[in-house]
């Protein structure tokens, strides 16, 4: 691999960094949007219970009542438009229509079908189980979602910062669903600067501690 041109996908990967200083009122076209926010939607989730939902929030007002939620980091009002991943604590009433339509093309059996639906249902009789998920679901959905944005040419910054009791107040977030960071996207109008990593003599341990 050394001595070979990376593939695309990877150097995508490499060249995605965090911008906070966007071109102001920069539009996104909508099929661009649509096309982050589909792969987005194609990312892995357990039990493929796709534990997510997307708010866009595009309005110029929208994104100025966000402003002082996200204790106003300037990326949210300068940026083309942000995109608040929600994590769904309630996954497991996805599995039913998920697994019907399975078993309605013939790629699932009904017995099959059933006992899934009932070890899903079983596993999120624990609220630990429910959070933990839909954070780490969502959050592959929201990689998909940036690295998706730097192939197509924009720019990307996730948040954890923010007050996620009044984003939900203030945005009608039904209590099913849980912030699980915001991501602003748009067109750099300052370059963002590499941050550093660890070597992977640092960062990899093989087999054991």
């Amino acid at each position: 691999m050394s001595n070979m041109v990376k593939p695309e996908t990877i150097q995508v990967m490499e060249e995605r960094h965090s911008v906070k200083v966007y071109e102001k009122g920069y539009i996104i076209p909508q099929e661009d949007m649509e096309t982050i926010l589909s792969a987005a939607n194609a990312a892995p989730s357990a039990w493929n219970l796709q534990h997510w939902k997307f708010l866009v929030i595009d309005d110029e007002a929208k994104k100025q009542e966000l402003l002082p939620i996200a204790y106003n980091q300037s990326q949210i009002s300068d940026s083309s438009f942000v995109v608040a991943v929600l994590g769904d604590l309630e996954a497991n009433r996805n599995a039913a229509p998920v697994y019907d339509s399975l078993v309605e093309a013939g790629a699932m059996t009904q017995e099959i079908r059933d006992t899934l639906v009932n070890q899903i249902n079983g596993a999120y009789q624990s609220p630990d189980v429910a959070r933990d998920s839909a954070n780490r679901n969502a959050s592959y959905a929201a990689m998909n979602l940036m690295l998706a944005a730097k192939a197509l040419g924009y720019d990307t910054c996730p948040m954890g910062g923010f007050d996620a009791a009044a984003f939900m107040e203030h945005f009608n977030v039904p209590a099913r669903y849980i912030p699980t960071l915001l991501i602003s996207v748009g067109k750099a109008a300052k370059p963002a600067y590499a941050s550093g990593r660890f070597s992977l003599e640092e960062a990899v341990i093989k087999n054991s501690f």
